[in-house]
């Protein structure tokens, strides 16, 4: 229960409509309990009608229903009148009673939607503020299921779980109070079951406390797979594995359908117990009271209003059930939504300090990194000193080190040791959004999302989507793709599929180029972006990106080598350190790995 008590701030946040409703709650149930004084009344007053019947006491009973009472002594009513006059009073309080229902809802529940919007957004927001590092070790479907089931069954505890709470606890306590107020005795015996009913009610709640729990953790890894299968039906469908994805998948829901199973059996102990133990606080009264109304007919009025009473207490006392079950599954989910806002990023703007441009002096000073999740060290000594406006080209097999250097550049990662220096600046004290604005990085993964292409390309400027046209064009137009994209049906408003499936990976990747150009960034990165086009259309974007990097300083990372581009330095990598660095002319000169690679290009090219 402790884990729900973050959710205090919420509370606070909307106190006018939190402390409303709980006045609103109790109202309603202070009217609820007056209908049966009343009733007790009418029926005291027929009895008193028949032979032998005793006058009835007016001055019984709460404030309101004396005041009814003393009314109708008042005024010299027929005895048919008189019934009318309280038939009429206690249909108006169940008409006032469910209008304070209506605006109790109107705020409890209310107020339960505006916290839901709240903790999406807060979830949604510290996902934003979380590093690399934490989703590389974390699934999708964990991620989702944060943000939708855990946070809908929070709701369930800050709208109707509360709500029934507050209700079942202030119409239990006025039925209490008038039952003790009225004969002590009585109460205690009608009411003796109740407290087994309440030990059966923790023992149970423990049960499903830890089995919903674990029913969450399940959900979520139900959620993965399936997330997973959609993302990658063309690799299943490609190597025919649908049989296999399905046994999986229903391995994993038939341990989830187990445990809700064996959840809902728990639970479903609440409604037999609660209707037994209510049906035997009815049959009591009953009992007990007629054996009182033998003795003293007067008090039949009084035992009609104990079995009201009771018949009232069902609800409540069989929503406790329903309620704590509520609030034991709100109390896992929160507790998994704290854990996961507990996470601090480890790249932080701590300490950082806003600049007005970057000219894109880069300096690597005896940089080593070492991946976290992994344990694979990615650079180790690394020292390079790039000017402003230079074009440097990156080269080196798969696991090199190339993309680490794009990553570090761009604060993905914080080197492990050494230091990187933009314009005399260690990169760690410059802000990073204006870090990372300040650079147009073309990933070697290209990710579209499922937008227009116009949409897509102006994501790298927010405050251009959907105005200007011809910004876009232009830059499609660098990225040499506008010509595909205008011979689409709907040209720039052309929708693409989920991570740019309706696009082939060559118009992807021009796309990306686009997006990255249009932010006319200080410093530009191209990590393996041109992979997937033909050689023509390589050397066509490169002339065009020519006249657009001239004055910037970019890095070209690739596993080959670009003849028709002249680069100020070439770097080799070899399993994380600089094996070569030079100009063209300089490592063709030194005969070594470059070279090697770059006649066995020329070869093939020849060929």
């Amino acid at each position: 229960m402790k884990q729900l008590s973050a959710l205090n701030v919420f509370f606070w946040k909307y106190r006018f409509r939190f402390f409303t409703g709980i006045l609103l709650v109790i109202a309603t149930n202070y009217l609820a309990v007056l209908t049966p004084q009343i009733t007790g009344y009418v029926v005291s007053l027929v009895q008193a009608k028949l032979p032998g019947g005793k006058p009835v006491n007016a001055n019984q009973g709460d404030l309101i229903v004396y005041f009814i009472t003393h009314l109708s002594n008042r005024f010299t009513f027929s005895f048919g009148w008189l019934i009318t006059f309280c038939s009429v009073t206690i249909l108006s309080l169940a008409i006032i009673r469910s209008i304070f229902m209506f605006f109790m809802r109107q705020t409890i529940i209310v107020m339960s939607r505006h916290i839901e919007f709240d903790q999406k957004n807060q979830i949604y927001a510290h996902y934003q503020k979380l590093d690399t590092e934490f989703y590389k070790t974390h699934s999708t479907g964990d991620l989702m299921n944060r943000i939708t089931e855990d946070v809908s069954r929070v709701r369930m505890y800050t709208g109707p779980s509360l709500m029934y709470l507050i209700n079942l606890i202030s119409l239990i306590g006025f039925c209490l109070y008038n039952m003790f107020t009225k004969d002590v005795r009585l109460s205690l015996l009608v009411l003796a079951p109740l407290p087994i009913l309440a030990l059966t009610i923790y023992f149970v709640n423990s049960i499903i406390n830890k089995k919903s729990e674990e029913i969450q953790g399940q959900l979520s890894d139900l959620t993965t797979n399936a997330q997973e299968s959609y993302s990658g039906i063309r690799v299943i469908k490609s190597f025919v594995q649908e049989k296999a994805m399905l046994g999986f998948f229903k391995k994993n829901s038939e341990l989830y359908r187990k445990n809700a199973v064996s959840l809902a059996r728990v639970e479903a102990f609440y409604m037999p117990i609660m209707s037994f133990m209510i049906g035997l606080s009815t049959l009591l009264t009953i009992y007990l009271g007629g054996l009182q109304a033998l003795q003293d007919p007067s008090r039949v009025g009084l035992i009609i209003e104990f079995v009201i009473y009771i018949n009232m207490l069902t609800f409540p006392v069989s929503a406790i059930g329903w309620t704590a079950s509520m609030i034991q599954r709100a109390a896992a989910s929160q507790k998994r939504i704290n854990e996961f806002l507990s996470i601090h990023p480890k790249i932080t703007n701590a300490h950082t300090k806003h600049f007005d441009e970057l000219k894109g002096d880069i300096v690597f000073n005896n940089v080593n990194f070492t991946f976290p999740h992994s344990g694979i060290k990615a650079l180790a000594d690394f020292n390079v000193s790039i000017k402003a406006g230079q074009k440097v080209l990156i080269l080196g097999r798969t696991g090199s080190g190339k993309t680490t250097i794009a990553q570090l550049l761009s604060r993905m990662y914080d080197v492990d040791n050494g230091t990187i220096t933009i314009d005399g600046h260690a990169i760690n004290t410059l802000n990073i959004q204006q870090l990372r604005r300040a650079i147009g990085y073309v990933q070697q993964d290209v990710f579209l999302f499922s937008d227009s292409i116009k949409n897509n390309i102006d994501f790298g400027l927010l405050d251009l989507v959907g105005k200007d046209n011809a910004i876009t064009e232009n830059a499609a137009k660098t990225a040499h793709v506008l010509n595909e994209i205008n011979s689409l049906p709907d040209n720039f408003s052309t929708m693409v599929g989920e991570r740019g499936t309706t696009l082939s990976g060559g118009q992807k990747q021009r796309v990306a180029i686009a997006r990255a150009i249009i932010k006319k960034p200080s410093i530009y990165i191209f990590d393996d972006c041109l992979s997937a086009v033909d050689a023509t259309t390589e050397q066509k974007i490169l002339a065009n990106l020519g006249e657009i990097i001239k004055d910037k300083t970019t890095f070209f990372i690739t596993h080959r080598i670009f003849y028709t581009f002249t680069f100020d330095l070439i770097i080799y990598l070899e399993e994380g350190m600089i094996a070569e660095m030079g100009t063209h002319d300089n490592l063709l000169a030194k005969n070594g790995l470059y070279a090697q690679l770059y006649h066995t290009q020329q070869t093939q090219k020849d060929q």
